[in-house]
């Protein structure tokens, strides 16, 4: 079926649109979010837009799936991805990073939107293996979806975590890993070489496979193959930490970034157009 073929080669569909856009709307909610104060964990959003966006709006079922956000810094992607779903709304999203607000720059335990996010980075894994577990024991038609970034690579409690999955064959836990080069002390591949990446996740035991992590179809697809595949998976997305904002500045610290209000205001009309495209 020409559905089916189109969709294997990632090939964009009319419903993958409305990701596409969801996608737009997340880095224009996040520019807005950094913007007042004038920095913040923008960069984690603009290489998740889209991953977020396609989880969302397309495979992630409310109050059935689980979703864990290893790495709570990307906490400011999940919550611009939650407007679109009634789970938070604008106003709420201008109170983020503000004191007493439930929405915190870094997730904790009381974070709305995620079912699970952990503060050392490497954690969220062994807990979504905790969360898949547990929907097998019950017999619950539940996926767990686990929201992983490259710099966790470096972890050896997240390949501990890998083993145990796959001994266990948790085919209903998979894996989103935003590639996208960047954490706080630079590129990752500068601080440790996790490459080859995909081929480290398959000889661990696990369905995987590689797609541009900016692409709304191959994402899509890649997820639903994983969703189906026999044992845990995961979809190894590499992505832009600037997220292909033309107007920022190629050589800007994407781990935290900080933007002067011209920038703010040359991103919004970017973002927007993009919108009404």
């Amino acid at each position: 079926m020409q559905g089916t073929d189109d969709q294997a080669r990632g090939v964009l569909r009319p419903e993958h649109e409305t990701a596409r856009r969801a996608a737009a709307r997340i880095r224009l909610r996040a520019v807005r979010m950094v913007g007042k104060q004038g920095f913040g964990y923008l960069g984690q959003a603009l290489s998740s837009a889209e991953l977020m966006a396609v989880l969302f709006t397309e495979h992630l079922r409310s109050g059935i799936d689980r979703f864990v956000l290893s790495p709570a810094h990307y906490v400011i992607a999940a919550y611009a991805a939650a407007v679109d779903l009634g789970m938070l709304t604008e106003e709420q999203l201008a109170t983020y990073g503000d004191d007493d607000s439930a929405l915190e720059a870094i997730g904790t335990e009381r974070t709305p939107v995620v079912d699970l996010t952990c503060g050392s980075l490497g954690q969220g894994l062994s807990g979504a293996i905790g969360l898949a577990l547990a929907a097998r024991l019950r017999a619950e038609d539940r996926t767990v979806y686990a929201f992983v970034s490259d710099g966790e690579m470096e972890e050896g409690q997240l390949w501990e975590a890998a083993m145990f999955a796959a001994h266990h064959g948790l085919a209903n836990l998979v894996v989103l890993l935003d590639c996208n080069n960047s954490q706080v002390d630079g590129p990752v591949s500068d601080v440790t070489t996790v490459e080859p990446v995909t081929a480290k996740w398959q000889a661990f035991g696990w369905h995987a496979e590689e797609v541009d992590g900016h692409d709304v179809a191959m994402v899509s697809a890649a997820l639903g193959r994983a969703r189906s595949a026999a044992g845990p998976a995961v979809v190894v997305a590499r992505t832009n930490a600037l997220g292909g904002i033309t107007c920022l500045p190629g050589g800007a610290d994407a781990h935290f970034v900080k933007l002067t209000p011209e920038l703010v205001e040359q991103a919004v009309a970017e973002l927007e157009e993009a919108i009404r495209g």
